[in-house]
């Protein structure tokens, strides 16, 4: 396995990229929405910045939306 090609893989670069993963959408509002999360909410967005653009990786925010959809819902306790 290439770690490098698999690490390409996993980094979305910019507010747009993030925004279409988490949103399915390129919309204005959802990349204000990112910057929102990672700024001003109450819960912040894992992310970390290459140069002046936004940068997470997929796998990170995976884990964060499923910890965060758990906490929301009383832990995934049926």
């Amino acid at each position: 396995m290439n770690t490098e090609n698999s690490l390409d893989d996993d980094v979305l670069i910019g507010a747009r990229a993030i925004a279409y993963f988490l949103f399915g959408s390129t919309e204005y509002r959802f990349q204000r929405r990112i910057y929102y999360l990672t700024t001003t909410a109450k819960i912040k967005m894992p992310h970390f910045r290459l140069g002046q653009q936004l940068a997470a990786r997929k796998s990170i925010l995976r884990a964060w939306t499923g910890d965060h959809a758990l906490q929301k819902h009383g832990g995934g306790n049926p």
